[in-house]
């Protein structure tokens, strides 16, 4: 070689076997790998060097930034050609399978965006690579989304104690302890309380820091923990619930229709005691009726009543409790909605539920 250049041949494919070969074979301080197809030009390798040593890298890696006629490259831009047809069709067959499944579950507005594992293309950046799709990069995607747009308005709080102190200008009214898990709250707000229907003004809202510093608010919002004190005397105790009183209401149900995933060894028993537990309420609960069995192969329902619940199985299920739930259905408000089953003797989590859109049961 006219440059005092040695040749090494390697007859097995594939670069890994080159850095080994290399490693093993030449003894240096700085080692250059590129494809030998005229691609790269020869004196770009001085400046990869120069910044390899300036900035104390332990890597430098450059990019081809093009490919002309007389390169060598055509048969590369061919296999592009053709592995960017092959991608396509293949997520657009991912896309109408995940479609159907979506649709089956009740699933709407799911986004499918292709991306690359190994170069991040089109997770924030769109990238050269998959020409093919013009939608969103998966941080637009993201970005853009609705979902906390999709949250409940209306006021949800469900009362987790009385405080034992006392408030108000005579000290004669009792605070209750709450976090808002929907919805806004301020001084002077009419209140209906669940169960019991009773009717209630907002006299204050207090809040105690990290720091133990007790303060008087104004207005809370949607996650805030707060003392709510009223200016009527009413009965209320943990596991009753808040609402504003001119808006729509929950349900009071001693039954209703719930999908629950089975968590335990031990199967579901018909008529058996457990208990539920609703947001800060615990009650006795039975399961009356298994209304259907979900197969997660076919997403078919499976109606026969003798099938077993057993651990990961999903089912529909009816269920009565002792106490009546202040309940809403799943998919209008996630906390009203879920609940856990609890075994009445060993106290394992048997079960999540989620209750239906149809609950109450009739």
């Amino acid at each position: 070689m006219l440059a005092g250049a040695h040749v090494v041949r390697e007859r097995r494919q594939g670069k890994g076997h080159v850095v080994r070969r290399m490693f093993a074979d030449i003894d240096a301080d700085i080692y250059i790998i590129a494809d030998g197809d005229g691609t790269y030009a020869p004196e770009d390798a001085e400046e990869l060097v120069r910044t390899l040593l300036t900035e104390r890298a332990d890597m430098v890696v450059g990019t081809r930034r093009g490919v002309h006629d007389d390169a060598g490259r055509q048969g590369h831009a061919l296999g592009n050609r053709l592995f960017n047809t092959h991608a396509q069709s293949a997520f657009e067959q991912m896309v109408a399978e995940v479609q159907a499944l979506a649709k089956a579950c009740g699933l709407i507005n799911v986004s499918f965006i292709p991306v690359s594992a190994l170069t991040g293309e089109k997770v924030v950046k769109r990238g050269v690579a998959m020409p093919w799709y013009a939608g969103p990069t998966l941080l637009e995607a993201l970005e853009a989304s609705d979902a906390h747009l999709q949250q409940p308005r209306h006021l949800r709080v469900p009362i987790q104690g009385v405080s034992k102190s006392k408030f108000g200008v005579n000290n004669d009214l009792r605070g209750y302890w709450g976090t808002l898990l929907s919805g806004s709250l301020a001084v002077g707000d009419k209140l209906t309380l669940l169960p019991s229907q009773q009717r209630a003004t907002v006299a204050e809202l207090v809040r105690v820091d990290s720091a133990g510093q007790v303060a008087r608010i104004p207005t809370a919002e949607t996650g805030e923990a707060v003392t709510i004190v009223l200016a009527e005397q009413v009965e209320l105790s943990r596991g009753s619930w808040l609402t504003k009183a001119a808006e729509p209401q929950p349900a009071l149900a001693d039954a209703f229709v719930a999908d629950v995933c089975w968590f335990d060894s031990e199967p579901l028993v018909l008529n058996q005691r457990y208990w539920l537990k609703h947001g800060t309420q615990m009650t006795r609960a039975i399961v009356e009726e298994v209304q259907h069995v979900l197969d997660v192969e076919t997403l078919l329902r499976q109606t026969d009543g003798a099938l077993p619940v057993t651990m990961n199985t999903l089912a529909r299920v009816k269920l009565s409790v002792q106490s009546a739930l202040v309940v809403e259905a799943y998919q209008q408000h996630r906390e009203m909605g879920c609940f856990i089953l609890i075994d009445d003797t060993t106290h394992r989590t048997m079960a999540a539920g989620m209750i239906a859109i149809d609950s109450p049961a009739p």
